[in-house]
């Protein structure tokens, strides 16, 4: 038995009139205001509670996305096994049970460090399941032409909860402590779960591959991904971001709360106002993918955005900590405009009975960066400070373009419906998958 990809929903429709992708997003939105207040509040009971250190709080973001590096190869291949949408609703209710023993622990005066490193290692393990099998069920919800559109939703609701999550958890913090805060994300999470369960698009038993076992099903997606030209590229590109990016997040608390002596109040709201630029940016994809074009916005928003990341160690005590936000809203804008064209031009591309393989691959590779970065960031803190730290985050965003300049995307306005590789890839892999038609003008 096969099903479409998504209800026969014309692409003129609202998104909000869609009651199954309406459902998705209450979820995303329920989750991603969860995980922004633990953002601010997990590291808050590390630093303020447990007066952990600069590299253990490094180690603490490390241990939440160590996952990515560990399992993120064979998780894709498994999450093609199954059905996605029960997939979501367990990881959440494996998350909001995790991080519902913090503020439990505190309570009975047993919280130590080894407990925050448990759970933030079994939260990032069902976030790399949550993750794959979310970005690989919105296809199933939307039809293709409607892709890039409900990318730039999920986006608008996880910019949302960016901006209005920190300011929540610093407030929480600062009137509760920080474990009660870690409370609002396992809340988030279970009605993440709740609002799942409601979704009636029913899939198909995934289809045994034939003769294929998981080794040779994750080789498959590897193989989708490292002979596809234009994904190498967003995979490195991305890979670097997100190295820096978790350098940044390791070291972010300590620098504000040490070096510039903020409140925790004063954070949420700082990292907040930070997050004002990615709601602008997932307001703005989709208007500047059809003025721009779609090819060129992937490489063109970091290239314009980068530099402003140099704000945030120029930023100071006083007025002068706005320059970190300022920075952060600027790098956040970038950031979200190209994960809206890339992951709507991924989703596009591959077939469904890839799409779990593919995406898990791609986070493979680029979220497995991020371990790395978060013990670069407290090794570095630990040993010459925190604004150290984030003079290496900031320069390190200038290299982020670097990989899509040098390839064929520089010289594209739009995405064309077929990759061509070059002469080494035809001889060593064979002509590169077919590419959908550019979604930046199907919006």
């Amino acid at each position: 038995m096969t099903t479409s990809r998504a209800s026969g929903r014309g692409a003129g429709d609202g998104l909000l009139r869609h009651r199954d992708f309406r459902l998705l997003l209450a979820g995303a939105a329920a989750s991603q205001a969860g995980t922004q207040v633990a953002l601010v509040a997990l590291p808050l009971v590390a630093v303020v509670g447990l007066r952990a250190s600069a590299f253990e709080v490094g180690l603490l973001t490390a241990a939440e996305t160590a996952a990515f590096l560990l399992i993120g190869l064979p998780a894709g291949a498994w999450v093609d096994r199954v059905r996605r949408l029960p997939l979501l609703i367990r990881t959440d209710v494996v998350r909001a049970v995790a991080m519902g023993s913090v503020p439990l622990a505190a309570l009975c005066h047993v919280l130590t460090m080894a407990q925050l490193y448990a759970v933030a290692f079994v939260t990032g393990v069902a976030t790399v399941f949550f993750d794959v099998a979310h970005q690989s069920y919105l296809p199933r919800v939307l039809p293709g032409p409607r892709l890039v559109a409900g990318n730039g939703a999920l986006e608008t609701a996880r910019s949302a909860a960016q901006v209005a999550g920190p300011g929540l958890g610093g407030g929480i913090v600062q009137l509760l402590g920080p474990p009660v805060a870690v409370l609002a994300n396992a809340a988030g999470y279970l009605a993440s779960a709740l609002f799942l369960r409601g979704i009636r698009v029913r899939e198909p038993e995934p289809e045994a591959a034939a003769g294929g076992s998981l080794g040779a099903q994750v080789k498959e997606g590897l193989a989708f991904v490292l002979r596809h030209p234009v994904l190498r590229m967003i995979a490195l590109t991305t890979g670097v971001a997100n190295f820096f990016s978790a350098m940044l997040v390791a070291v972010q608390t300590v620098f504000l709360t040490r070096e510039l002596g903020l409140p925790p109040g004063v954070l949420g709201l700082m990292l907040s106002a930070s997050a004002v630029g990615g709601l602008a940016g997932a307001l703005c994809a989709g208007p500047v993918a059809r003025r721009l074009g779609q090819a060129r916005i992937i490489w063109l928003a970091p290239v314009a955005t980068g530099p402003f990341a140099l704000l945030w160690p120029l930023s100071g005590h006083g007025a002068a900590a706005g320059w970190f936000a300022l920075g952060s809203g600027a790098v956040f804008f970038g950031a979200v405009v190209y994960n809206v064209a890339q992951v709507s031009f991924r989703q596009l591309l591959c077939p469904d009975a890839l799409l779990g393989r593919m995406n898990a691959t791609l986070r493979f590779m680029v979220w497995g960066t991020m371990p790395l970065g978060a013990l670069a960031g407290g090794a570095v803190a630990e040993a010459a400070g925190s604004r150290a730290a984030v003079w290496v985050c900031a320069a390190g965003f200038l290299l982020v373009p670097l990989p899509l300049l040098l390839s064929p995307l520089r010289k594209l306005r739009d995405l064309p419906a077929e990759a061509v590789p070059t002469a080494a890839d035809e001889a060593a892999s064979g002509p590169a998958p077919e590419a959908a038609d550019a979604p930046g003008a199907a919006v």
